[in-house]
This record gives structure tokens, sequence and C-alpha cells, in this order.
């Protein structure tokens, strides 16, 4: 008896604000318009995945340094991040690849790549001997390289530069430039206080 109670005291308490899903009136049957954006021609859709190790390693471009680091970590891992996009307008993905040490995934080398008739040719370089590490961003590159004072670990820089690349008349020119200092995140062991 007291669930049946129970069960008229939630009936009435629903009826009593409103008739529900009635007050929003009946489905509409217009088609649904979507907000994303088609994808256009112009965009470059990646068609295939690159060996992007064989290309750094068979680029002339790129130091002998940086093809003597890149070796696989563990087992056929290398050190490799690789994106595909569009930077220079081509019918095909451009490809960012950077490359990274095996201990502490420190970019070292920075490389954009262009399809030209199914070869594909670098029109990019970045290599630092520090950090360096390139991303595609809305169309730009952008490649970000972290600046060390004398004494920095490598895992604590003192700060770094961000730089913004558009591709123009078949190259890529500076478009803008950030430079950010790190306070030191650190505390040093204070000595105590003399009495």
């Amino acid at each position: 008896m007291a669930g049946v109670a129970a069960l008229g005291l939630l009936l009435s308490a629903c009826a009593t604000g409103g008739s529900g899903a009635r007050d929003e009136g009946p489905a509409r049957s217009e088609p649904v318009v979507s907000t994303a954006p088609s994808p256009s021609s112009s965009a470059a859709v990646p068609t295939k995945k690159i060996d992007a190790v064989r290309l750094v390693k068979n680029d002339p471009k790129v130091s002998p340094v940086i093809k003597r680091e890149l070796k696989p970590c563990v087992g056929k891992a290398y050190p490799v991040d690789v994106s595909y996009g569009n930077l220079t307008g081509g019918s095909s993905s451009d490809v960012v690849v950077n490359v990274l040490t095996c201990g502490d995934a420190v970019g070292i080398g920075s490389y954009v790549y262009r399809d030209q008739g199914g070869e594909y040719e670098n029109v990019f370089t970045a290599e630092e001997p520090a950090s360096v590490y390139a991303e595609i961003d809305r169309g730009d590159l952008v490649v970000t390289q972290q600046l060390y004072a004398k004494g920095d670990s490598v895992a604590y820089p003192s700060g770094e530069e961000v730089i913004t690349y558009r591709w123009s008349s078949n190259r890529f020119t500076e478009q803008g430039r950030t430079r950010n200092d790190f306070g030191n995140a650190v505390d040093e062991p204070s000595e105590p206080a003399a009495n």
C-alpha cells in the first residue's frame, strides 16, 4: 500500500510543473544543417603513409650528425614524430618530420617535405644543438626552439622561442616570433638562518 502511495505522489509531483516534452512543441522535420566546414578540394589529404626514417636518411640537406643519431630506441621504434597537413598549398599533404633523442625525447631536427610529382623534396630544415620541434597550426608551420642558459639541464630550459612561418613564393617566410622566459620552477634549498 505504501508503494502505491509513493507512486501516486511521484506522478502528481511530475504533473504539477507543466506538461513535459509537449511544452517544446512537435519535433521538426527540417533537415539538420551542419556547422562543420566541409572538406574543400584544395585541402591536402594524406594519400599514403610515408617512411619518414628513410626520407630523412636519404635527404642530403639533413646533417650527418642527425643521420647518425637516428637509430631505433627500442626494437624497430625510431624516435620520429610525423605529421601530415597542408602547408604549401599542394594537391597532396606535406610531411613534417621531427627527429628526437631516445633518452629524453628532445627534438634535434625538424623537416618539412613537399610532394613534387611523387617525390618528396625538403623545403624546410631546422637543426639545433638544443631542442627544436615543428608543428602544423591552421596551415602555418610553427617551430619551437628551447633556449638554454649556461648550467641549464635539458629538462629545464631558460625559455623558448616560437616562430611562425607561412608558405609564400615557393618558400617559408617568417611571420612572427614570440619569446617566453621561464621562471625558476625548482626552489633552491635555503640555508638555515643563524641565531
